[in-house]
């Protein structure tokens, strides 16, 4: 094991740093998305094994850089930098609050009356209760939301959003 972390740690850290850092530049400038994504998460998260080898590999010199202090300022750097992306995002505030776009909006029709998600859907409130009905849910009134009648009949009211949503053909 060590003759393969002496080897190969490095140059596998190179390539797929190379791979991360070109797909990260693509789906930053969004170029080609669909092709660069799963390419990169899967990519960075292989690109954790030959990290671990190179810290293994280099461990007194890390170690050297610890007594040193001249690892804390890097560190401390990189976390703040790396706050101002996720501390937004979980205290609810700022432009990208809230998690996936889609989820939020999928989570905001749930909340809405039926009478006021029928015509986002396209369709009249009649047709979404009568989709729903035929799905064997039961549905008091269109004012309703889709989260009460999935709470009431024991559905998940994301799955419902879903299952109305036209199928775009």
């Amino acid at each position: 094991m060590n003759a393969f972390a002496n080897r190969y740690s490095t140059p596998f850290l190179t390539g797929l740093f190379l791979v991360s850092l070109i797909s990260g530049i693509a789906l930053f400038f969004h170029w080609s998305s669909g092709t660069f994504h799963a390419m990169h998460e899967w990519l960075s998260m292989v690109l954790i094994l030959p990290f671990a080898f190179h810290i293994w590999k280099n461990w007194r010199a890390l170690i050297g850089y610890i007594k040193r202090k001249q690892l804390i300022w890097p560190l401390v750097i990189s976390l703040i930098a790396a706050a101002i992306f996720v501390v937004p995002s979980i205290i609810g505030n700022g432009a990208g609050s809230g998690g996936n776009p889609a989820f939020r909006a999928i989570s905001t029709l749930s909340q809405a009356p039926i009478t006021h998600l029928a015509p986002v859907l396209a369709t009249t409130p009649e047709d979404v209760i009568k989709s729903l009905q035929d799905k064997g849910l039961s549905v008091i009134s269109e004012n309703q939301t889709l989260e009460e009648i999935s709470r009431n009949n024991g559905a998940d009211a994301r799955d419902l959003v879903i299952s109305l949503l036209p199928s775009g053909k």
